[in-house]
């Protein structure tokens, strides 16, 4: 592989730390250092002001933007894009001693740390300021968003004197000025500005985006021991500027207390308005910061990895994890995983059909409510995915590659015309949450129209050859650097999959709840017709595989395509789309990302041992994983075919892509599927969990470094504990209540006492 690690932040198991500070690592750091609560998100950047390379980032989920219409395309191509946009920087502050403001670009700077606490959510950035005029300060920026109370956010600044005595200067204030990066302007009109410093500093504004009318209403109440308080107004911004007496030995603390409001898609304007008034009620800093340290105790007592032997991977699967309940956890029911997080704006802040395949896993493990609330949102936008069927001359639902609102935010034709994934991936996972937690009341009221109008799209989209074999042509399938290929494999088998498992669930609904069915198939005139069209066209679906190789064929004419050696491509001309020309990408044998493996990951037991081998050694060495998707997937399936060092090397590819910035590109924002995917690294490769078969099945293997590991999954409202160690595997549950499952193929009920069986190596 041709991609290495860029080794910046030390090593620590509960912990991420800069010592000394690079500006070289500066966006990268800001990417590292995010902090989000799903409801809204902050960059790790210096809030004190910072001339230097920089991306002042502030996000909520929902919040959103637009460009203008462009009527000027073809029919089907998407003529606006949607967009996370930069919003309120809650944390404005600038620091002043005898003129001199700090600004860490040009300061006179020493002793740097910077620290995230996965333990806790808090990020602390310290460092001595060696002023112009002689005085000597240490300053603490401490900051941490609440997990519980996620409108609530909380700042406190710390001014140590180690020499000197005289007045500072600390100005702290709501600023809705900042541009976004990607259109280079402001989007934001504002009003409702308050400053008051009367009985408490107090101060708020209300900022409303240009296009969209979506509104974000920012508040914060300051305390803080001052001498003097000038109230500050200014374009799209308020502040107040305090000032303190400072001398050998004295300490001075600023806390700010925020509470942002949004109005997005859904939400009422009289909700938006009552909690506006309501504002001052709510907890205080400690209590925020006492049940915020609480919710990571509990993430960590039912989620944690342990890694015996491996700092290095310890460290990266932690951060993993800390990002993904950051990022989702149920708490905004409705709204989807953009593929940055809240961490930057690359990729527009779109959400991808990577959610259903990568995120979703974690989630259904992990938290119930955040997958079904990530489901809930395919539902909540089955209208827009039906305009865009239409827009394609298909009948049902297609479902946008990119999107923040629901509507298809990607103006590349080829990827939003041509790749039929996100909308087999929605199916996928509605199959797979049914499977997890057997709720057959969401499949009647939410999944089973969804699956209906996938499949009218899937029949409209796909067609029949010559020979009378149905499938899709002029598509792009995971592997995005081939595109208008015809009958994808990946595209092909998922689509039959789709049309089975809805047509197995017409049947279960129509026998076990009449009325159910019935008020379904109403509502959007089904008629039985479509489900014998259905059954066809899956029992004729062409699947390009080769018996005599075991080979299948990524699409038609993949095994003539010219080879390219990707292990010889330098490591400067990474990411390729930012050194190679777009067609240079296309005519060839390279993949961006896996496809045909990809399918065998998510339909596992559907695959002989055999096909796997042979499938692995052909596309493993053709893949170049110019995606964060890709290096978990050729892990998982390394630990299944005895690999073990080369799964270990992808793993640490994948924990660390963007802690080690493999891919050149943290300054843009963190790779959310990447991280996710480095949580099935370990469940389903070394811990070989499957989940695609009847129940759940573990066949653990452990790196050659390692000394022993232990995993958590929540499984049939248990808590599953797996131990292994290169000695033997230990499995128990939290409430003793019994989970069947299968360990190295055997039959296993788990109850009140220890599992134990012998390590298989």
């Amino acid at each position: 592989m041709a991609k290495v690690a860029d080794k910046y932040f030390e090593t620590d198991q509960w912990k991420i730390i800069e010592h000394g500070y690079n500006p070289e690592y500066g966006e990268v750091a800001e990417s590292i250092f995010s902090l989000g609560n799903e409801y809204m998100g902050i960059r790790g950047f210096f809030e004190e002001g910072y001339s230097g390379k920089k991306l002042i980032g502030s996000y909520f989920n929902g919040i959103y933007e637009q460009t203008e219409p462009d009527y000027g395309h073809y029919k089907g191509i998407v003529d606006f894009t949607e967009y996370m946009v930069n919003s309120v920087n809650w944390l404005y502050t600038r620091v002043e001693v005898d003129g001199e403001q700090l600004d860490l670009a040009t300061a006179d700077m020493e002793d740097f740390q910077r620290v995230l606490d996965l333990k806790t959510g808090m990020l602390t950035r310290s460092f001595v300021w060696n002023t112009k005029s002689g005085k000597k300060l240490r300053l603490t920026f401490e900051r941490f968003l609440s997990m519980t109370e996620v409108e609530c956010a909380v700042q406190k600044i710390t001014v140590e004197t180690l020499q000197g005595n005289g007045t500072i200067q600390i100005t702290s204030g709501l600023d809705f000025s900042e541009k976004h990066q990607m259109t280079d302007e402001n989007l934001w009109e504002c009003g409702r500005e308050n400053v008051s410093s009367n009985e408490e500093i107090k101060l708020s504004i209300e900022g409303t985006t240009i296009h969209t009318g979506k509104k974000v209403y920012s508040s914060a109440k300051i305390f803080a021991d001052c001498t003097n308080v000038k109230e500050v107004l200014r374009e799209k911004s308020v502040a107040a500027q305090m000032d303190f007496e400072f001398q050998d030995g004295s300490k001075i603390e600023v806390i700010k207390l925020v509470k942002n409001i949004t109005l997005k898609d859904g939400d009422s304007e009289e909700e938006y308005e009552e909690k506006i008034a309501q504002i001052d009620d709510g907890k205080d800093v400690d209590s925020l910061f006492r049940e915020t340290v609480k919710f990571w105790d509990e993430v960590w007592k039912h989620s944690d990895i342990i890694i015996e032997g491996d700092d290095e991977n310890q460290q990266g699967i932690r951060f993993c994890i800390f990002q993904m309940f950051q990022t989702y956890h149920g708490a905004v029911k409705g709204t989807n995983i953009g593929a940055k997080g809240l961490t930057g704006e690359a990729y527009n802040g779109n959400a991808f059909w990577d959610t259903e395949t990568y995120c979703l896993p974690f989630f259904l493990f992990n938290n119930q409510e955040a997958a079904k609330n990530l489901l809930y949102f395919r539902y909540k936008t089955l209208d827009e995915a039906r305009e865009r069927a239409k827009m394609l001359d298909c009948k049902g639902a297609f479902y946008p590659i990119a999107t923040i609102s629901g509507k298809e935010c990607c103006n590349l034709w080829q990827h939003a015309s041509l790749q039929l994934q996100a909308s087999t991936a929605v199916a996928y996972g509605i199959w797979f949450y049914e499977k997890v937690f057997q709720d057959q009341e969401f499949i009647k009221k939410y999944g089973l129209e969804m699956l209906i109008e996938i499949c009218r799209m899937l029949a409209t989209r796909g067609d029949y050859s010559a020979e009378g074999k149905y499938g899709f042509y002029c598509v792009m399938g995971p592997d995005e650097f081939q595109m208008m290929v015809n009958n994808n494999c990946y595209t092909n088998y998922m689509a039959k999959f789709t049309f089975d498992y809805t047509l197995k669930k017409l049947g279960e609904i129509e026998q076990e709840d009449a009325a159910a069915y019935q008020k379904v198939v109403e509502a959007i005139h089904f008629e039985n017709t479509e489900a014998v069209a259905w059954a066809e066209m899956s029992e004729k679906m062409d699947i390009p595989y080769h018996e005599d190789t075991k080979l299948f064929e990524q699409h038609e004419g993949f095994f003539k395509l010219p080879h390219v050696e990707v292990d010889e491509i330098p490591v400067e001309d990474f990411p390729l789309y930012h050194h190679w020309t777009y067609d240079r990408i296309y005519r060839n044998d390279m993949i961006k990302q896996p496809d045909v493996l990809m399918l065998m990951l998510l339909f596992n037991s559907k695959f002989t041992m055999e096909q796997l081998k042979a499938n692995y050694e052909y596309y493993e060495h053709r893949c170049i994983h110019e995606s964060s998707l890709s290096p978990s997937v050729h892990s998982i399936l390394a630990s299944q075919l005895g690999r073990h060092q080369e799964a270990y090397d992808f793993f640490g590819f994948a924990t660390r892509m963007d802690l080690d910035n493999y891919n050149r590109n943290t300054r843009e924002g963190l790779h959310t599927t990447s991280i996710a995917a480095a949580w099935m690294n370990i469940i389903y490769g070394f811990g070989g969990l499957r989940t695609d078969g009847e129940g759940i099945s573990l066949n653990p293997s452990i790196p050659e470094n390692w000394t022993g590991y232990t995993f958590r999954i929540n499984y049939q409202n248990e808590t599953i504990e797996v131990h292994v160690t290169k000695e033997k595997i230990e499995i128990k549950t939290e409430k003793g209540l019994p989970v069947s499952l299968t360990v190295y193929g055997e039959p296993v009920v788990l109850n009140q006492d220890v599992y134990t069986c012998p390590y298989q190596a």
